[in-house]
């Protein structure tokens, strides 16, 4: 797996993903959100996983599974956007609030690091591609994503596995495919909640 999560970050080797909830109020200005991670993850003897945090109900999740030619790809997301802020413009400067994306993105193929690397690009680009879609503003900004997003690729762990994945290849079109419509569909779904 590779991911920038909290407690796991870069390459791992890895059999779980764990969506980790919390509320606003368990995350003070003093609060540690390693240490309130790590406390939830042994709390649910978790401590081996991938872990996300996020404030959003994990039962309002969605699973966008694509095929193109022999590759399978899955994105499994939960979307909160009212940590909103826009990439390349200065931050929006408010209340610290617990919302986010987070996604798992799985791969039926082996990728080399290489290949990881650029899954996780496209399935950046699809997460925001599809936001930027949504149109969500805050403070007259359309938002581009959320200050906490995070994203996990995972693939097989077998050696000889797949140099590329960019957009021209199966695996890049499955990715991008599979990321954008269920980041959409997670996101039309938390607009209309609010």
């Amino acid at each position: 797996m590779l991911s920038w999560s909290l407690t796991r970050p870069g390459f791992a080797r890895a059999s779980t993903v764990a969506w980790l909830e919390v509320r606003n109020a368990d995350l003070g200005p003093d609060t540690d959100a390693d240490d309130l991670l790590l406390m939830k993850q042994r709390a649910a003897g978790l401590e081996d996983a991938i872990p996300f945090i996020t404030s959003r109900d994990v039962r309002r999740h969605h699973r966008v599974a694509t095929r193109v030619g022999d590759v399978m790809a899955t994105c499994l997301v939960t979307v909160g956007l009212s940590n909103g802020d826009r990439v390349g413009m200065p931050r929006i400067r408010r209340e610290p609030r617990a919302s986010t994306i987070n996604m798992l993105v799985h791969v039926n193929r082996p990728l080399e690091d290489g290949a990881m690397l650029e899954t996780m690009s496209i399935a950046t680009e699809a997460r925001t591609a599809a936001v930027i879609e949504l149109g969500w503003q805050i403070e007259g900004r359309i938002i581009t994503g959320t200050g906490t997003d995070c994203i996990v690729i995972a693939c097989p762990d077998h050696e000889n596995g797949q140099r590329f994945a960019g957009l021209h290849t199966d695996i890049g079109e499955a990715v991008g495919t599979a990321c954008y419509r269920a980041v959409l569909a997670g996101a039309k779904i938390w607009r209309a909640e609010q």
